[in-house]
């Protein structure tokens, strides 16, 4: 097999993460919007809530077992094979949501059955960043790592925007009833063709040029976890820690706002859900303008003045979102989401190049998806019980904490950068 080009290779790490966490987010804006009536029925409406928002956060939990399972046969057998089944894994569970019966007709067995599809998801999409940002760093010039590390990166707001005007337009077109009976379905059962398009894209990849080489010279471990365990277990913690207020952020900003804005502020769905629509552009922004930036003055510096910034944004929220006007609101999303793009975008060069070729995709996929745990899993379970115990302000220092800890954790890591040419 040819060895492809840097603008495919490109187009491959984005399309992958693109898909994926396009399945990921429909999921999220279902849980805020509908799930809660469709499988937990019986409770009261902030009930209900709660318990979609912790079927959102099963994912999670779920998402380190994946990046372990994919992340060792990544660092065994290579990068191409193992981004192929992570996709597979994350399609099919999102596509058996969307044809799985409500608690009306499976009684209890629906909501059991949507965790253990939730997990599914959560394991698949554990197995994807790692090996889209690994595909995109090994293959660019050390100079342009975080250039090309950003095309992973620039996945997530492409499939949230996609994900966002999909329900946007259900929203408008169908009355309530229709969206609650079968209309949020639509998103879940037409994930399957966007599979179909990032496995054919995937399968005409060859393998890193870094990973064939350490392959050919039996630089590999029989057991990559266990090395990475033992050596390299600091690097995972402040890789963990550092994700924290990339997620806190965007999960803030989409599911719980999502949620807040519509039952508690009762702002129409369609308007809240054209205001994300607005504020992902600037995540979209954020994106190619930190990696960019993260190229020339490094990764670490760019972060940190992110999380700084963020850790502000946390007293903002409160003023901003409890106005419960739209535009004040809209500046709140648009700067959350904008500073998400720029804590996000470097750590598609700054993580993996914390790990040796030989645990860098069992490693990287491990700091990153352990952060979700920290930084997303429970979070809008966490704000929406936080806004019920003190008001929004509490919600707002709950950021600003998340954003502080990430702090701290860049500021310990090692900054190889551009020096480290051969990753």
């Amino acid at each position: 097999m040819t060895t492809p080009s840097l603008k495919h290779i490109a187009f491959a790490s984005f399309i992958g993460t693109a898909i994926e966490f396009y399945d990921f987010y429909i999921y999220a804006m279902a849980a805020a919007l509908v799930i809660g009536q469709v499988f937990f029925p019986a409770s009261d409406p902030a009930m209900q809530s709660l318990n979609a928002l912790l079927t959102f956060g099963l994912a999670f939990i779920a998402r380190p077992v994946g990046a372990l399972l994919f992340g060792h046969f990544g660092d065994r057998i290579g990068r191409k094979s193992t981004l192929a089944a992570s996709l597979l894994v994350m399609g099919s569970a999102t596509f058996l949501i969307g044809l799985l019966p409500g608690y009306a007709s499976w009684g209890v067995w629906a909501p059991i059955v949507l965790c253990l599809l939730r997990v599914a998801q959560g394991i698949g999409l554990g197995g994807e960043w790692a090996g889209a940002a690994l595909l995109a760093t090994e293959y660019a010039p050390a100079h342009k790592r975080g250039w090309y590390g950003m095309f992973p990166q620039l996945g997530p707001s492409i499939g949230f925007l996609l994900a966002t005007l999909t329900f946007l337009g259900l929203s408008l077109s169908l009355s309530e009833a229709q969206f609650e009976q079968w209309g949020w379905r639509v998103p879940f059962i037409i994930s399957a063709a966007l599979v179909m398009v990032g496995l054919y894209v995937r399968f005409k990849l060859a393998e890193t040029p870094v990973f064939a080489q350490a392959q050919s010279a039996q630089h590999l471990h029989r057991w990559p976890l266990k090395t990475l365990l033992l050596q390299h277990g600091r690097a995972i913690v402040l890789g963990a820690l550092a994700m924290g207020v990339c997620y806190n952020l965007f999960y803030t900003a989409t599911v719980f706002c999502l949620s807040y804005g519509t039952q508690t502020l009762h702002i129409a769905r369609p308007l809240f859900l054209g205001l994300l629509c607005v504020a992902v552009m600037g995540m979209a922004l954020a994106t190619p303008l930190a990696a960019w930036w993260a190229d020339r003055i490094g990764r670490r510096p760019v972060l940190m003045i992110g999380q700084g910034l963020a850790l502000l944004l946390g007293f903002a929220l409160a003023p901003l979102l409890g106005s419960g006007e739209w535009l004040w609101i809209l500046v709140f999303l648009f700067s959350a989401l904008f500073l998400m793009g720029v804590t996000f975008a470097p750590m598609g060069a700054f993580l993996p190049e914390q790990f040796p070729v030989a645990v860098r995709y069992s490693g990287a996929g491990l700091s990153y998806q352990l952060g979700g745990i920290l930084g997303a899993s429970f979070a809008p379970a966490i704000a929406q019980s936080l806004v019920q115990q003190g008001g929004l302000p509490w919600v707002g220092a709950y950021m600003s904490l998340m954003a502080a800890i990430s702090l701290l954790a860049v500021w310990q890591m090692s900054s190889p950068g551009q020096q480290d040419a051969a990753m």
